[in-house]
């Protein structure tokens, strides 16, 4: 009996949403898929950290930067079989907006 042989590897698909259009998946789009969730999350992360250093200035509010990228952001998440790969790009961006504006 011939025997399939099971890839094992796991994968880590990021798609990105777009906030303007939140909950229109239509706007999504598969970004790429990666080989390990650290490799994932830094893409993740990038593509919030784009968004924030083009959207920040000296003057800018808590408020002003996080509801920018609440409209215009974009939302990146993973999907993996890996149930402890997680990325919340609405809670990282709070993150970076705090310390952003303490900076």
């Amino acid at each position: 009996m011939d025997l399939e042989r099971v890839d094992k590897t796991m994968r880590y698909t990021i798609f990105v949403d777009d906030n303007f259009h939140y909950g229109e998946e239509e706007e999504r789009y598969k970004l790429g898929e990666f080989s390990s969730c650290e490799e994932a999350i830094t893409v993740c992360k990038r593509i919030v950290d784009e968004f924030m250093e083009k959207g920040y200035r000296k003057d800018i509010s808590f408020k002003e930067l996080w509801e920018g990228y609440m409209m215009y952001g974009e939302d990146p998440f993973i999907q993996s079989d890996d149930p402890e790969c997680n990325f919340s790009a609405w809670t990282y961006a709070k993150k970076r907006c705090v310390e952003l504006i303490q900076s």
